[in-house]
């Protein structure tokens, strides 16, 4: 994909978000994972080999239908070609959402109505939140803030520019479904294995690029980001994601608070280990920095990469 129209989406993204006016993709991938599942599960024993067949069917079919969908409309113009690519790729950016949806949360907060802020809360992260203090609030914010910078702004770049909308929109798909599919208890242990272990691998590199971005974007936001970086590295490989600990440690370092440590979730509460050092609690303040921080490493990758595309034509 053209490296200028990854930096237009990026741009709808930032000024734009989701409308509600406009089709999404992603919703259509959820509704297609919903109708998979309950199709497949009836059809066969096996969940382990069926939650494979639920995600090599999501992902086929996803990809054929956006690369189908992009061909289709560059016959019928060039120009219509252009922009469904760019509204694809738009699709698959959450810059702004997770500004508007987490800001939500902490509005209430500032309002008095910890109850609202609560029930906020437990539209945007998957741990119950009935018995969060306005301390855990703020945790639990900054928290989901710091993880979806790489999952929903640069491993999403990363894709894009690496194989544009289609593979963006993949990768999406692969999100989705363990969003979806990708849990530990008793109905989706064996069924969401695949999903679960592929949205591992895909965000490798994508989560270690984000924590090493929001280290060099804490630096000229005076944070901490030699702090970020030795927290990141001591804590990052903690959590049983292989990948969530690496922007969470970061921004734990940058802001020298305390994230993670335990949580409920489906009624059983679990004793997650503890990322960063308590030196000061999470704050309203804390959660403005953690936005800044988002803003700026997403701006970085964004750069990154609009460099990495660049440098054939320098030579």
């Amino acid at each position: 994909m053209n490296a200028w129209l990854v930096a237009a989406a990026f741009g709808f993204d930032l000024l734009l978000g989701d409308p509600s006016v406009l089709p999404h993709p992603v919703i259509w991938i959820g509704t297609l994972i919903n109708y998979l599942e309950t199709l497949l599960v009836g059809l066969f024993e096996r969940r382990r080999a069926t939650g494979i067949l639920l995600v090599s069917l999501t992902l086929a079919i996803t990809g054929l239908a956006a690369w189908g969908g992009l061909r289709l409309a560059a016959e019928i113009h060039p120009w219509l070609g252009v922009a469904a690519a760019l509204w694809l790729a738009f699709t698959t950016l959450a810059l702004h959402s997770l500004h508007v949806e987490s800001r939500r949360v902490v509005a209430w907060l500032e309002a008095g109505n910890i109850d609202e802020a609560r029930r906020s809360l437990a539209l945007i992260v998957g741990r119950e939140t009935g018995g969060l203090d306005e301390a855990g609030i703020l945790r639990a914010c900054i928290e989901t803030v710091a993880e979806n910078t790489s999952d929903g702004v640069i491993a999403p770049l990363f894709y894009l520019f690496l194989g544009g909308p289609v593979l963006g929109l993949l990768y999406k798909a692969v999100n989705t479904l363990d969003s979806m599919v990708g849990y530990r208890d008793d109905r989706y242990r064996e069924l969401g294995r695949a999903a679960a272990r592929l949205d591992d691998w895909v965000n490798l590199l994508p989560a270690r690029l984000t924590g090493l971005l929001m280290v060099l974007a804490a630096i000229p936001l005076g944070l901490n980001g030699w702090n970020a970086l030795h927290i990141m590295l001591r804590d990052a490989r903690k959590p049983a994601s292989p990948n969530a600990g690496f922007p969470e440690a970061a921004v734990a370092g940058a802001l020298g608070v305390q994230l993670g440590g335990p949580a409920t979730y489906f009624g059983q509460r679990f004793e997650k280990p503890t990322l960063g050092d308590p030196d000061r609690p999470p704050t309203l303040a804390a959660f403005r920095a953690t936005i800044r921080l988002m803003y700026l490493t997403a701006f970085f990758g964004l750069g990154l990469g609009l460099l990495i595309c660049g440098l054939p034509t320098l030579w």
